[in-house]
């Protein structure tokens, strides 16, 4: 996952017996180079997945069949609100911001991020705000077992964990917020002299749109869990119903930070296939212009559906009618993305290397995941829904095969430039293949277990649900396998250097200012800005 991991190459830059790579503790703790502090985001990402994707196994051995097996009821709940917890803010969100810090200076010709050392802190913020958070499973009275929105009045309730878990959240909020200031700067103020931003890749664009939604909605979130700690410590009556207070207000304030959080969860990855398919379909992204406006479209209706959570709150027929609406509206310039995708591989020249597979595999199952959230926004259906299953297919459909698969492609596709050495093809499709099989067998059923009534966050169900609660077991242990398999088979060997050199241009339709730099990428890339041809993807001088 590091290409930093090698001394500079040829092209570093004229100073580099001054500003060449450090080595030992120092190069990492200290770093400020934002390939190094990309890598580090990934690796913390992915040892969160690990973490989380631990919890999530001992959630499905639970609930392989009826009766309480491993766990209480109450730690039952623990697992799957720090599942929930490690997966959004310890995995998904840190892996996006490791692409960004990798990805970006590179895409736009630029020296480096433009706030180093901001962006060293941004990343070790993380490291305590991680064991806070799974240190509160060690905490008197355990970890929070409210689900991972912690709605009051269960929030009001639980132990000290649950201050731990208010503290990792604040903690990564600013670690977030300063990535996306970062990530803002570099693009509007560094990029290679001659790049408009309607020549940026999608990539950058998509980080550009999510970074502005962080901003907006990462205080929101720090306020009602600030509110929630008050409520707790203080004698304050924000969500106390015996002080005046209103829980219902928590999910409002939470659902206005949690609808943007899901976009900016997907953003990211509709970026990542934006660049993939272009490059294996060999020709250039179809509607390029659409693209940009309708990932903009999706960030700002992103603020105006959020209560398609609440519609069994009581909420009025009038409120239930405006926001089922609205989050049908949403689906219209994500359909525009999901015809433009199709619409660049029809009729092109197209090869099945494993990065598309991930690309088209995200395609066909995050396409999936909309039609259930289409069906979900539906108030009337939503009613009898809400809180089954179904939801949990829906999400995991939306955030596993969508930022989850985006980003294997995008580890497949930007690693040889990282590493300097090639994945194995044959490892690399074994991967995709057991995880889109495996995956659809762990999360397809959960529909029907949906439909049929099984409310989620149980520890028990009744007899009638054993068959698929099995199925979904057994595919979720698969899935958790495949990606051990990942880790240990294709990752370690490449960070270690192990594999088939790679070359500088490793993939016939890539197109981009990555590409023009020898892999793995130096360093230093752009000492000097790059000056650019017409189309601002290719280094003429």
């Amino acid at each position: 996952m590091s290409a930093v991991l090698h001394p500079p190459g040829p092209h570093a830059g004229h100073d580099d017996h001054a500003h060449g790579a450090p080595h030992g503790w120092r190069r990492w703790l200290f770093a400020t180079n934002h390939k190094d502090i990309g890598t580090m985001y990934l690796v913390f990402s992915l040892t969160m997945l690990m973490v989380g994707g631990t919890l999530a196994m001992l959630i499905r051995a639970e609930l392989f069949e009826p009766g309480l097996q491993f766990f209480n009821p109450e730690l039952f709940n623990q697992l799957t609100t720090m599942h929930g917890l490690i997966m959004i803010f310890g995995a998904i969100m840190p892996a996006f911001v490791g692409f960004a810090n990798w990805m970006i200076p590179l895409q736009v010709g630029a020296a480096d991020m433009a706030f180093a050392r901001m962006n060293n802190l941004s990343f070790w913020l993380l490291v305590p705000a991680a064991l806070m958070l799974g240190g509160s499973f060690f905490m008197p009275g355990g970890a929070p077992a409210g689900g991972w929105t912690m709605y009051a009045p269960l929030s009001l309730q639980m132990g000290m964990g649950m201050d731990a878990t208010i503290f990792a959240v604040h903690i990564m909020g600013a670690s977030s917020i300063m990535g996306s200031i970062n990530i803002i700067v570099t693009i509007l103020n560094m990029r290679a002299p001659g790049m408009k931003l309607m020549q940026m890749p999608m990539f950058c664009w998509t980080w550009l749109i999510t970074a502005y939604l962080l901003i907006a909605v990462m205080p929101v979130l720090a306020g009602a869990v600030t509110m929630t700690l008050t409520d707790r410590h203080f004698g304050t009556s924000f969500f106390n119903p015996a002080g005046g207070g209103d829980p219902v207000m928590f999910q409002h304030i939470f659902w206005f930070f949690g609808h943007p959080e899901v976009y900016i969860m997907i953003l990211p990855a509709f970026g990542i296939v934006s660049q993939i398919i272009p490059a294996f379909a060999r020709k250039r992204l179809f509607g390029y212009t659409s693209m940009v406006y309708a990932t903009a479209s999706i960030a700002i209706l992103s603020f105006i559906v959020w209560a398609h959570h609440m519609y069994t709150t009581g909420m009025p027929v009038t409120g239930q009618l405006f926001f089922m609406y609205a989050t049908m509206l949403i689906a219209v310039p994500t359909g525009v993305k999901i015809f433009n995708w199709v619409a660049t591989m029809w009729r092109g020249s197209m090869s099945f290397e494993t990065p598309m597979l991930w690309a088209i595999g995200f395609l066909f199952v995050f396409t999936m995941g909309g039609f259930t959230g289409l069906i979900l926004a539906m108030a009337p259906i939503d009613i009898q829904l809400q809180d089954t299953y179904y939801v949990v297919a829906h999400f995991h459909y939306v955030l596993v095969a969508g930022s989850l698969f985006a980003m294997f492609g995008g580890f497949y596709y930007w690693g040889p430039k990282w590493t300097g050495v090639m994945y194995p093809e044959a490892r690399g499709k074994f991967h995709f293949w057991g995880s889109l099989i495996t995956f659809n067998l762990a999360f397809f059923p959960m529909h029907f277990l949906g439909l049929a009534g099984m409310p989620r966050r149980y520890a028990d169900y009744p007899a009638q649900f054993t068959d698929f609660n099995q199925i979904v077991s057994i595919g979720a242990f698969g899935f958790g396998l495949m990606q051990v398999y990942f880790l240990v088979f294709v990752v370690i060997p490449m960070m270690r250097g192990q594999g088939a050199p790679a070359p500088q241009r490793p993939w016939e339709g890539a197109e981009g200012l990555e590409w023009e730099l020898p892999s793995p990428a130096p360093w230093h890339s752009f000492e000097h800005p790059p000056k650019l041809d017409a189309t601002a993807t290719r280094v003429i001088g």
